[in-house]
């Protein structure tokens, strides 16, 4: 006598497919590397000055952070004067449609903040802004 089996062909080749599960993980992964690399920061805590005539902006992609004794930070690395007009450049033609802020020291001389501007201009932006702090002092 021939004995049945309990079992029956679908139970045998029953698998989990992690295909769509692999594809969701890949697409967040995807969605947090771009959100995450728009956000660009200068790496540098400063005081900025006040102003009471200040306008908030809402989008900025490229931040130059400029430090009291003079260091230049760009996107959290340290910049010499003479490679900010490529650095500039560069993360302009990977975001064109973003805008450029100076986040000055209070206390940071007038030259190397017009140093930075003038090769900020000379890379073909026009319209950067210096961040200021709210109110009066």
């Amino acid at each position: 006598m021939r004995r049945k089996s309990s079992r029956s062909s679908a139970d045998q080749n029953a698998e989990l497919d992690m295909t769509p599960m692999l594809d969701i993980v890949f697409i967040m992964l995807i969605f947090f590397i771009v959100t995450s690399s728009s956000i660009k920061e200068s790496g540098l805590d400063v005081n900025r000055p006040q102003a009471q005539t200040s306008e908030k902006k809402e989008q900025a992609h490229i931040i130059v952070g400029i430090s009291p004794n003079g260091e230049i930070w760009i996107d959290k690395h340290l910049v010499d004067i003479r490679a900010v007009r490529a650095n500039i450049a560069r993360l302009h033609a990977e975001n064109p449609l973003g805008s450029v802020i100076i986040a000055a020291d209070r206390e940071t001389k007038t030259h190397v903040l017009v140093s930075v501007m003038d090769q900020i201009r000379l890379a073909g932006i026009t319209n950067a802004a210096i961040a200021t702090e709210s109110g009066s002092q």
